[in-house]
């Protein structure tokens, strides 16, 4: 019976064996499903490991090749030079002129255009003159923030670029009106025509600063050159150059124009209403009786506003003009401030430079009667005079006393110690003097 059985279970096995290896559907299905996702997530994976891979690589590459450079003594030479400041640098020539306001040229303070020379930054201050390099070089103008502040030449390349402003949304670019891009020649660019199309005060600093860059040198890129800056300065609106100081100021400029008097203000109203309306009429009294022409400016004008505003009168261009006032025995030849040019008395004639040495009261006088006749004056054009002038410097100083004390019949005249018998001081009505 045993063996029968064992005969029984041994009929049984192969077919117990052929259902084992008959796969199910199922598991099929299983099985087709695993390889395509192994295949998917090696697809995926494949590039991102050679990119690991590829970095790790590069970056040991890098770090040996960074200890083989430190390591040597010519590349560490080499570094360092590369390292050092360059002696090569852009300037503006000239300052620029101020104040500027938007639409308006901008000019240096020659009223010239401006320029941009290539100088050795190792010479000295007045031995820089321009220098040429074998090829060509571009250089383009740029608006930098007022507030980029450094000693010349420390900035790279980078700090500059960070600096330079660009138009606010919606407006024109900053700078228009000529060639922002121009070629320098023999070490030298000339800026054509270019002007602000916006005020600065939309920036923190409320300042502008003109740059200069080289944005190509040729074929060569080897030399760094340091970029140019100007000074920082404020852009005003074209509208507020109505209410511009004019320098030097003009004889026949509204007194305005003059430093700390304002239109309309306190000053210019005070100015008005006791008839000094343009820049002739303030020095006119500045050379009479300028005490007087102090107490109606008032408590409200520091002495120090008050130096300014005299300094910046006394910068105007007088001109050639002159006026004659003529009395009973004498004449009298005005410049367009009220300082007397010549005088003539009794036949004899008297230029600024001897009146110098008799100051007398009675000259002085007789130049307050003709500042309150000012408009009857009648204008003349003697260029000849400061020639003669020169013929009668020989004439003895007593024999002028004499004449001039012979003339007024008393013996009043004479003033020797530094008076003229005014508040305008011993010289204000003399030609030439410093006032």
């Amino acid at each position: 019976m045993a063996h029968k059985r064992f005969s029984d279970e041994d009929q049984d096995q192969p077919n117990q064996k052929r259902m084992k290896t008959r796969p199910s559907l199922v598991s099929v299905i299983r099985d087709v499903v695993k390889v395509n996702s192994l295949e998917y997530i090696c697809s995926t994976l494949e590039p991102m490991i050679r990119r690991v891979v590829s970095e790790e690589v590069e970056n040991g590459v890098k770090s040996i090749c960074m200890r083989s450079i430190s390591r040597s003594p010519s590349m560490k030479i080499q570094s360092a030079d590369h390292e050092k400041p360059t002696a090569l640098q852009l300037i503006f020539s000239k300052r620029i002129s101020l104040p500027i306001f938007t639409g308006t040229k901008i000019v240096d303070i020659d009223n010239n255009p401006l320029q941009i020379l290539l100088v050795d930054s190792t010479a000295a201050e007045h031995a820089k003159a321009p220098t040429s390099l074998p090829h060509r070089i571009k250089v383009e103008i740029v608006v930098l923030d007022g507030d980029f502040d450094r000693p010349e030449l420390t900035w790279n390349k980078e700090e500059f670029d960070k600096k330079i402003v660009k138009e606010r949304s919606g407006k024109r670019p900053l700078l228009t009106g000529g060639e922002l891009n121009i070629m320098m020649r023999d070490g030298i660019a000339v800026v054509g025509d270019i002007e602000f199309t916006d005020n600065s005060s939309w920036i923190r600093s409320r300042k502008f600063k003109l740059g200069a860059r080289v944005v190509s040198q040729g074929n060569s890129q080897s030399v760094r050159i340091c970029e140019a800056m100007t000074e920082p300065f404020v852009v005003k609106d074209h509208r507020g150059e109505v209410y511009k100081k004019h320098h030097p100021p003009a004889l026949e400029d509204d007194v305005w124009r003059l430093e700390k008097i304002g239109k309309n203000g306190a000053f210019h109203r005070k100015l008005s209403s006791h008839g000094i309306n343009t820049v002739q009429d303030f020095l006119k009294l500045f050379t009479i009786e300028p005490s007087k022409l102090r107490k109606i400016l008032g408590d409200g004008m520091s002495d120090k506003m008050w130096e300014v505003t005299s300094g910046h009168a006394k910068t105007c261009t007088l001109g050639s003009k002159l006026y004659r006032y003529c009395g009973p025995s004498y004449t009298l030849i005005l410049n367009p401030i009220c300082q007397i040019v010549k005088l003539e008395v009794d036949g004899r004639v008297y230029f600024a430079r001897d009146l110098k040495t008799i100051q007398t009261s009675y000259v002085a006088n007789l130049i307050k009667d003709a500042y309150i006749e000012w408009n009857s004056l009648e204008e003349v054009h003697e260029t000849a005079l400061l020639t003669q002038g020169d013929m009668m410097i020989g004439h003895d100083p007593n024999e002028q006393q004499t004449v001039i004390r012979s003339y007024m019949g008393h013996s009043q005249s004479l003033i020797t110690d530094g008076s003229s018998g005014g508040d305008g001081g011993a010289y204000d009505w003399v030609v030439n003097s410093r006032f």
